[in-house]
């Protein structure tokens, strides 16, 4: 009788199953094959809050092929996803296959290598139940939410909304930086840039203050005045400061930075990362070698690095870069405290293995995303960047000037790989000065005072999104892509550009949650449950207690927003638009129908003019050159 391992994919089952060999049966579940109901609640809420699970729709032939695999294998791993979700799907298949006790075991690899799965076979364990609690505790949570609190909304805002515990905290954080925009007041303040020549060559002079520090320029007066004092003066460098800067590598990709990073870098949604970083996990089939995975497990939020990967790392470096691009020692990065460090953090399997030699084997995005991963990794053991630094202090009419500039006196890290920024660095790379000396008299070309007035916060990108969704302890490295893509297509939130704004229907619902269930959207009170949730992974405490303690809180509240809003309805706001009705000139709004968002007329019922929504491709008819638009139709 053969050995039976079970895995979620397809990809991943042919992955293991060339390095396992004839005695092992590899077969995939394709993920969850047994859930909670879809049309009830399936939980006991008077009770413990036990879930009634059962078989998922239109998984019956997978569930009879696994039971019947079973029956004639001698021994079975479940080997699924090494992290919370993957422990449970683990559960429910021991659970709902009948497996017994004795012939099975859960084996769990980080990467899906010859040498790690082999390992991971060679040491199996049992279910860890504390794991599978966690994500019970989770769900059960999120179910509660769901299918109490969405029936509400359709009763009281809009029929097909949804609530999430995470999703309406994420919403509530787009919310809130849309409101801080609008009642953002613009102050005014001023800045003066002389160009100056030194030597033939042109540099850039900001002005900076005078002998007693820095001064800020409110207004034009107080700009004229500093105008009229450097007007025909002499511009002399009164100090010159001359410096080395080292910069160091940023750490490798946990899950979060891999999606921030590949939103500023390649655009990828968080959702396209996470699905393209799978394949990368499961496994390619590379020309001239096994199918194999090329990726460490893309859900962590640890920096911890095996030692065999950074013998690997150094290595390459020393041959590729030589001894100078390697430091004494590898380098290891602190993980948060909070992090629950289950995981290394993604890295390639094999450091050795560039992007370029495989390109031919990778799609445009999967190698894309590891060139990304790769370079990162890699990058995090070189040498530090050295920079060689001047600023230099230009007085002109008792007020100073200051220039600064760069060079890469060593490039280090930086030969191979620098991190994305959202917003450009105040202190980026300048232009390397001239050569300046105390007491030169660079001679004057151009003086342009400019007036400028602060700017709002920037909206949030999907990258800027989650590295707050991580700073504030909202979802975990599992749910980051999800909770985005539910908000975007639930129509809270929308993406303008790469840029996300409530709609009017994400602030109503959010206002709504904020006056009535305050708990449920409250950022601290989300970021709580998860570090709850947490010590439910680590046997500190049971998952029953910290459901009954919320849902005491919650259900009174349902019960008061019902009683509250008996009989009222809470209207959305219309989305207004620039297109003009052609029928009465009113300005179109955006609706919602059975088929989609709409353009109507605000004028109704007078005026019924109703125009489907176009979407301009930037691509031109190639039979008479009008650009073409795309429009969603109700087929």
């Amino acid at each position: 009788m053969s050995k039976l391992l079970i895995v979620e994919s397809p990809a991943k089952a042919k992955t293991i199953g060339k390095y396992l060999g004839p005695d092992y049966v590899v077969k995939a579940s394709m993920g969850h094959l047994r859930d909670l109901p879809r049309k009830t609640m399936g939980v006991d809420l008077e009770g413990d809050f036990t879930p009634q699970y059962e078989p998922i729709d239109g998984k019956d032939k997978i569930i009879d092929d696994l039971k019947q695999a079973a029956d004639q294998s001698e021994f079975i791993y479940l080997a699924t996803d090494p992290d919370r979700e993957g422990e449970a799907i683990s559960w429910h298949l021991k659970e709902m296959l009948h497996l017994p006790e004795d012939k099975t075991k859960r084996v769990t690899f980080n990467e899906i290598t010859k040498k790690a799965v082999i390992a991971g076979v060679q040491n199996p364990r049992d279910i860890d139940m504390n794991l599978v609690d966690a994500q019970q505790g989770r769900r059960i949570l999120d179910r509660i939410v769901g299918y109490q609190l969405s029936p509400f909304l359709w009763r009281k805002v809009r029929a097909g909304l949804s609530a999430g515990r995470v999703q309406s905290a994420v919403t509530r954080l787009v919310v809130d930086r849309e409101r801080e925009i609008q009642a953002f007041q613009p102050q005014e303040y001023w800045s003066i840039q002389v160009t100056l020549t030194a030597g033939r060559k042109n540099f850039i002079a900001n002005f900076y203050g005078n002998s007693q520090g820095k001064l800020e320029l409110a207004n034009e007066e107080e700009t004229n005045k500093v105008l009229t004092a450097i007007d025909g003066g002499v511009y002399q460098v009164e100090k010159v400061r001359k410096a080395k800067k080292k910069r160091t590598p940023a750490p490798p990709f946990i899950t979060s930075t891999l999606q921030q990073e590949a939103s500023r870098k390649l655009s990828m949604t968080a959702k396209r990362t996470m699905m393209v970083a799978q394949e990368l996990y499961e496994g390619v089939a590379i020309e001239g070698q096994d199918r194999t995975g090329l990726i460490t497990y893309m859900r962590t939020d640890s920096l911890r690095i095996s030692d065999d990967a950074l013998a690997a790392a150094r290595n390459y470096i020393d041959q590729r870069f030589g001894k100078d691009y390697l430091p004494d020692k590898a380098r290891h990065y602190k993980t948060k405290k909070t992090a629950q460090d289950a995981h290394e953090a993604v890295r390639p399997t094999n450091p050795q293995m560039d992007p370029d030699s495989i390109r031919q084997s990778l799609t445009p995005d999967q190698y894309k995303l590891y060139k990304l991963i790769w370079s990162r990794f890699t990058a995090s053991q070189m040498t530090d960047a050295v920079m060689d630094t001047t600023s230099a202090d230009i007085g002109c009419g008792g007020y100073i000037f200051r220039a600064t500039g760069q060079t890469v006196a060593f490039p280090g890290f930086l030969a191979l790989y620098e991190e994305g920024l959202d917003e450009a660095a105040a202190d980026g790379d300048q232009a390397p000065l001239p050569p300046l000396e105390e007491g030169d008299q660079p001679k004057h070309k151009k003086t342009e005072p400019k007036q400028h007035f602060t700017q709002p916060p920037a909206r949030y990108t999907e990258a800027s999104l989650i590295r707050t969704m991580e700073e504030k302890g909202i979802g975990r490295p599992s749910t980051y892509a999800p909770t985005i893509s539910v908000v975007l297509g639930r129509d809270y939130v929308v993406k303008e550009g790469k840029a996300l704004r409530p709609t009017p229907l994400g602030e109503a619902v959010t206002d709504l949650m904020i006056d009535k269930f305050h708990d449920v959207i409250d950022i601290k009170f989300t970021a709580g449950m998860e570090e709850q949730l947490d010590e439910v992974e680590q046997g500190k405490t049971d998952y029953v207690k910290i459901l009954r303690k919320f849902y005491d809180g919650f259900a009174g509240e349902l019960a008061q927003a019902e009683k509250d809003l008996d009989k009222k309805r809470i209207k959305v706001k219309d989305e207004e638009t620039d297109i003009v009705c052609e029928l009465c000139g009113r300005k179109m709004v955006i609706k919602s129908g059975r088929f989609g968002k709409f353009l109507a007329c605000p004028g109704y019922p007078e005026c019924k003019n109703t125009k489907p929504i176009t979407e301009d491709t930037g691509v031109l008819c190639p039979l008479c050159g009008a650009k073409l638009v795309k429009k969603k139709s109700r087929s």
